[in-house]
């Protein structure tokens, strides 16, 4: 968290939480949402000031109720999602000995896989292997590198992530994801029946 957040915290620690505004989308792209673009059930437009996409980015946690929020200061803003809390990019690279895939997040981090699924609507979801795990869906741009690196069978199948790194392929219904990985897809609609 920028120091800057937790100075304005400190000094204002009692602001109102704000929901509905902040949508990362499937895509892992950063949208405003206002009264009437929340209203109609739009996704919002996309944040393309690069300053602010950092300042989000680095000020992106969960509570511990699993809803994903950004501190804008003394503001918390809590995160509608499109799906789950990351989306990933998958690429190729080639170093000295090898070619190899790389797994970045939205917020420009690496990922780095433990275990992946395939849900029942065709997404691809990795999640890593940290003290609490992040769950990321891969950007659909992604699907066919991922598909010529993966053996896929009735039963999920195998993903050819790295040498000797091969990841088992598990089967999960998107409808569970949610609920696996402990996190709230939309906070305002939290906010309304509290």
């Amino acid at each position: 968290m920028d120091e800057i957040v937790k100075q304005a915290l400190a000094k204002w620690p009692n602001v109102p939480h704000c929901t509905g505004w902040l949508l990362l989308d499937r895509r892992g792209q950063w949208r405003m949402r206002d009264d009437a673009t929340q209203a109609a059930g739009l996704p919002g437009d996309i944040i393309r000031h690069d300053a602010l996409l950092g300042f989000i980015n680095r000020n992106y946690a969960a509570d511990a109720d699993g809803q994903w929020f950004f501190q804008n200061g003394p503001q918390r803003v809590y995160v509608e999602l499109g799906y789950t809390p990351w989306i990933v990019r998958l690429s190729e690279f080639h170093d000295a000995t090898d070619d190899a895939l790389r797994l970045t997040d939205h917020a420009g981090g690496q990922f780095e896989p433990a275990a992946a699924w395939l849900d029942d609507e065709g997404g691809v979801l990795f999640s890593d292997g940290s003290d609490a795990p992040r769950v990321a869906a891969l950007h659909d741009h992604d699907l066919d590198l991922f598909s010529t690196h993966a053996d896929l069978d009735d039963n999920g199948g195998v993903f050819h992530f790295a040498a000797g790194v091969d990841l088992a392929l598990g089967r999960i219904d998107r409808a569970d994801v949610a609920g696996k990985f402990g996190f709230v897809m939309s906070p305002a609609a939290n906010a309304a029946v509290s």
